[in-house]
């Protein structure tokens, strides 16, 4: 069959969407326990609709919607498609049913994957990847508001993952790179956003970035020291954050005569000393490295440096905002919403986490989250400057 491997590779990625949801049930679907949160009904339905919107009613001949109002109910972001349901009422829409959204996605699965044996132009070639990509991207969300939905329930409700977070315990070591003028940004052939094109030349002086991620045991010392009550240690906003949201410890984290317990969606324990700390806000990171008399490594640092780390378990924090780089342009249309916008009062964080996607792990794919943000796969990094 003609474009197979683009077909297998269509249908494997669907499928994994619905398998981070085989152990939930029906009433875990449409909760939304916050406004960053997004029920796991709306990702299903939301990745099914963008193949159908961008691609399936611009290019797919004679292609009737499945439903009209589904533009409306699963559009996110993009003011150029149309009016859409606004971010916290998603978890208000008991209607469709999951059994509908299910129909939904096989009904949309099986027009593309017809649509997929035709002549594909490039132009079309480029947005179904961009379709790929971005469902991969849900995936990973849906890790991260499974497990704030689950871990906000009374008794901390299970199931199995096979995430471990688990390192080696490595001593606290610094790798050494030497000042000069270095490359940034993508480039080849492979996919890649287009907030990591405009590849650009940096200076950086000396500085040592370390070799592994800090721990939860490390992370305790800081909590013991006292660090979320010395407000010398943090910006002004993350003190702020701190007092009004009466932070001690870790998102999942729980005292409990005098040791410290998580959930960790698996099960709700004691927490592991040697696992990497992780579900930490900009504003922890950097409090932390201030107490380390260190700082948070720039996305540049932390790219330059990329090919000597062991990276991979959780996000890093890096000490830039999302900024465009050189010669940055938006693309015209709905699609040149994807990142462009989003480009103010944000923070890059970089390498990947044990719940990303694969061919999502380059070094030079800039992640970004607002400073306050703790329910993703988050960790630090240090860095020394001489």
């Amino acid at each position: 069959m003609k474009n197979q491997t683009l077909i297998d590779r269509f249908l494997s990625i669907r499928k994994h969407t619905e398998d981070i949801c085989a152990q939930l049930n029906n009433e875990d679907y449409s909760v939304q326990p916050d406004i960053f949160v997004s029920p796991p009904k709306w990702h299903l339905a939301h990745s099914t609709w963008f193949f159908e919107q961008f691609i399936l009613t611009e290019s797919a001949a004679d292609y009737q919607v499945y439903d009209e109002d589904f533009a409306f109910l699963f559009n996110s972001y993009y003011n150029n498609v149309g009016k859409r349901v606004l971010r916290p009422n998603r978890g208000l829409m008991t209607r469709p049913s999951v059994e509908k959204v299910y129909e939904y996605r096989a009904f949309v699965t099986q027009k593309m994957t017809e649509f997929l044996t035709s002549d594909l132009t490039k132009e079309i070639s480029d947005i179904i990847e961009i379709g790929l990509q971005h469902e991969q991207q849900h995936q990973e969300l849906m890790h991260y508001d499974i497990k704030y939905i689950l871990g906000n329930q009374a008794t901390f409700p299970t199931i199995k993952t096979e995430l471990d977070f688990s390192q080696e315990n490595t001593p606290l070591e610094f790798i050494n790179i030497e000042e000069g003028i270095y490359e940034i940004g993508h480039h080849g052939g492979e996919f890649c956003f287009d907030n990591e094109l405009g590849k650009h030349k940096v200076y950086l002086h000396n500085y040592q970035i370390a070799n592994r991620l800090i721990t939860n045991g490390e992370f305790i010392e800081f909590i013991n020291a006292g660090g979320y009550q010395d407000f010398n240690l943090w910006h002004a906003e993350g003190w702020d954050f701190v007092q009004q949201n009466e932070l001690k410890a870790p998102l999942y984290w729980y005292e409990i005569d005098n040791e410290w317990h998580h959930y960790n969606l698996s099960a709700f324990e004691k927490v592991n000393p040697n696992e990497v700390v992780k579900h930490i806000s900009y504003y922890e990171a950097s409090a932390y490295a201030a107490w380390k008399g260190m700082s948070l490594p720039t996305e540049f640092e932390w790219e330059v440096a990329a090919n000597q780390l062991d990276w991979g378990k959780l996000w890093e924090w890096t000490n830039s905002a999302y900024l465009p780089y050189p010669n940055f342009q938006k693309a015209e249309g709905a699609l040149g919403e994807y990142n462009g916008k989003f480009m103010i009062n944000q923070m890059v964080l970089r390498g990947a986490a044990l719940t990303t996607s694969i061919n999502h792990s380059r070094k030079t794919y800039r992640n970004f989250f607002h400073p306050d943000m703790r329910w993703m796969y988050s960790g630090i990094r240090l860095v020394k400057h001489e």
